[in-house]
């Protein structure tokens, strides 16, 4: 499958992209990542998919866009995305949202309605439940523990990344081409060492978006486009799931009409970061095309 590099201009600098498939694709798919996360994570999903446009940015402050600088936040996010589908000369796709890249989706569907055909949001983007008696400047530790942690971290060797990650919990039995490939990819060089690429204060500014505040919550109850909601049923440490079973207090019932697949296997990573996790997200994205190709015949 055909790969190439883009890296387009936005306030604050340039967001770099990676584009699978071919630009004449009817099927175009636009994915950004997860909070620590880079675009590297769609691949097994790009391999899946060899007849689609897959789309995927490296959010700013991760990846190749980590040193775009200020300002951060979800709407920013959304707003890059739309430069990114204006520079391809993309005038719809499906979003495929993973973690806070489901948050970015749902911005981006509510405020670029006409850009997006449908949506995924796979384990992310319904409000979190926020972690009682935590302060504000204390939520990034809260929420994502050893992931806010890890970059901070300086690693010497690249190999040495590559052992950290084949001890995470997330990936202790499911290491893979896949995820060596979004590790190895992560690093960033710095004057210490080696360095994961997310810069903690766009992490910081993201996180205190995810969990729901009034705009956010009204902006969700404005999407009418076909959408789904992928549920992992363990979370970023293979342990207890981001959502519980029900969605009990994620206000789903805001999207009109959300499907919600509650899988029985995978965690927050492997949903994406694996084969068999990707072909869930694949079948899901297939079948919103397949209902809006119906609906727009039946116009």
């Amino acid at each position: 499958m055909s790969y190439r590099s883009v890296s387009v201009p936005v306030a604050g600098g340039e967001i770099f992209a990676g584009v699978w498939g071919s630009s004449d694709s009817e099927k175009v798919i636009l994915a950004p990542h997860g909070i620590t996360a880079n675009h590297t994570c769609w691949q097994p999903l790009a391999e899946l998919m060899p007849d689609a446009m897959i789309i995927a940015p490296d959010l700013r402050g991760r990846g190749r866009s980590n040193t775009v600088s200020e300002p951060f936040g979800l709407l920013q996010h959304a707003r890059d995305l739309e430069s990114l589908l204006d520079y391809l000369g993309v005038e719809k796709a499906v979003v495929v949202g993973h973690s806070m890249g489901g948050f970015v989706s749902v911005r981006f569907a509510a405020n670029f309605p006409d850009r997006v055909s449908a949506l995924v949001l796979v384990d992310g983007g319904l409000p979190l439940t926020r972690p009682s008696n935590v302060e504000t400047a204390d939520l990034v530790s809260a929420t994502l523990g050893p992931a806010a942690e890890r970059l901070a971290m300086v690693f010497n060797q690249r190999s040495d990344y590559q052992e950290f990650w084949k001890e995470h919990p997330a990936f202790k039995d499911d290491f893979n081409k896949y995820v060596s490939a979004y590790v190895d990819y992560d690093l960033t060089e710095t004057s210490e060492g080696l360095q994961p690429s997310g810069q903690i204060k766009a992490v910081e500014a993201d996180i205190r978006e995810l969990f729901g505040d009034d705009e956010y919550l009204q902006e969700m109850r404005s999407i009418s486009v076909p959408s789904v909601f992928i549920r992992a049923p363990r979370g970023l440490l293979n342990d207890q799931a981001l959502y519980e079973a029900g969605l009990n207090g994620h206000h789903a019932d805001l999207i009109k009409d959300l499907r919600v697949v509650d899988l029985e296997d995978f965690n927050h990573y492997t949903i994406v970061l694996s084969k068999p996790g990707s072909e869930v997200v694949a079948d899901e994205v297939n079948r919103l095309v397949s209902l809006s190709q119906s609906k727009q015949e039946a116009r």
